[in-house]
């Protein structure tokens, strides 16, 4: 249950869900493709991205001027799924 609360309150946010469900999709993609593809703006999205990053949620490489993130604890979409299929929500 520590693992679960854990990643609840680190993807506690619209745009870190997004982010996950983006992830779980394809398994990396770059600022500039996330920020598109959810229309935010890349400063708050890097904001976003580089806490899920430093708790552990995503990881990160570098090529050229560009970085990728992708998921790092796969166990983030099992959760988030879980509760996409609560009939409450």
């Amino acid at each position: 249950m520590e693992k679960v609360a854990f990643i609840l309150k680190v993807t506690a946010h619209p745009t870190r869900i997004a982010i996950v469900q983006l992830l779980a999709a394809q398994e990396s993609l770059s600022v500039t493709d996330i920020s598109e593809k959810l229309n935010v703006e890349q400063s708050l999205l890097s904001h976003h991205l580089s806490g899920m990053k430093l708790k552990g949620i995503l990881s990160s490489t570098r090529e050229g001027k560009n970085i990728y993130y992708s998921l790092k604890m796969r166990e983030v979409i099992d959760v988030i799924q879980c509760l996409a299929g609560c009939t409450f929500l």
